[in-house]
């Protein structure tokens, strides 16, 4: 749906994404968010965003590892990104700043600052945007 969103609303859209993880919801997902930082350093945050929302089934260390091959990073410097946890004050920060706006689950949308509470559908989502683009 996010790329959608891009796609129809092109340079007007400044989207943002911030790390939330829930462990109880998936245990792995703190880890996950580091991997994506230390792919993120290697210019691949996106690509690797994409691959572990596809194999949300598929976030231990190896596959972890794995992911990162495929995707063509420096899996050393990534294997060791993720061992001496170097950007899990990334994701300590934007927790926090969840936690601070009310965040309580994933996904969280917020528009010009203002928490979305209505449906996350396209066609609701895509107006409420668009009304605010319009405002500016």
């Amino acid at each position: 749906m996010v790329k959608e969103i891009q796609r129809r609303l092109g340079p007007q859209l400044q989207y943002v994404f911030r790390h939330f993880p829930v462990p109880s919801v998936h245990p792995h997902a703190r880890h996950a968010a580091e991997a994506a930082e230390a792919a993120a350093a290697q210019g691949k945050f996106w690509d690797m965003h994409g691959m572990l929302f596809e194999h949300q089934s598929m976030l231990d260390d190896d596959h972890l590892v794995q992911h990162a091959q495929a995707l063509g990073l420096d899996t050393e410097r990534f294997k060791r990104e993720l061992t001496h946890h170097v950007y899990a004050h990334r994701v300590d920060e934007d927790t926090e700043s969840g936690r601070h706006s009310r965040v309580n689950g994933t996904p969280t949308f917020f528009i010009n600052g203002r928490r979305h509470d209505d449906t996350y559908e396209l066609d609701v989502l895509l107006p409420a945007i668009q009304r605010a683009i319009d405002a500016r």
